[in-house]
């Protein structure tokens, strides 16, 4: 299996709109935050959306899905594409009046009941991204990689541990048949 090019991911410019709009939304309606509006929309509004939607970035490669956000609390997530469950495509009303959609990638968690969800707002041609994401999860799924250096000397580690038991085992047979 051949690799292909890493996915680099664009964002809609729109989303700063949408942002600032979505925050003005929860000033308005807290009746602490209503007056806050005016102050909101010009300036700090405007500076939080350019900054964020800076610092929003998407890459798909042949074994991970890779996100970062944020502006004072920057998260950064990597999730391997074997661990991806779904990836469903949501769009309403407001979102469609920027010409926005929401992504939600949904994975497997480490313990039962325990899924992880992870939403990315904004992503030009979400559809084909969403494609893409499920191919190459697809093709992982088909054509795993090579057992990597680590696994092989685990491997190699659980078979001396194996033989070891079974020498011990063998004494014990032994020493029990000797007496």
């Amino acid at each position: 299996m051949h690799a292909s090019p890493p996915l680099e991911a664009s964002f809609n410019p729109l989303i700063r709109a949408y942002l600032v709009a979505m925050v003005a939304w929860y000033l308005l309606i807290s009746v602490v935050g209503a007056p806050l509006i005016l102050l909101w929309l010009p300036g700090p509004g405007q500076w939080w959306a350019r900054h964020y939607f800076a610092r929003l970035g998407c890459t798909v490669d042949d074994r991970t899905l890779q996100f970062r956000k944020g502006i004072l609390f920057r998260v950064e997530k990597t999730i391997p594409l074997e661990n991806i469950q779904d990836v469903t495509f949501i769009e309403g009303p407001i979102l469609r009046l920027y010409h926005l959609s929401i992504l939600r990638v949904e994975t497997a968690g480490q313990s039962p009941g325990q899924a992880h969800a992870m939403q990315l707002v904004g992503i030009v041609d979400a559809h084909a991204l969403r494609d893409e994401i499920l191919a190459r999860r697809e093709r992982l799924r088909l054509h795993p990689a090579p057992a990597a250096p680590a696994e092989s000397s685990s491997q190699d580690t659980l078979d001396a541990i194996r033989e070891r038991v079974d020498e011990i085992a063998g004494l014990l047979r032994q020493q029990r048949a000797s007496s």
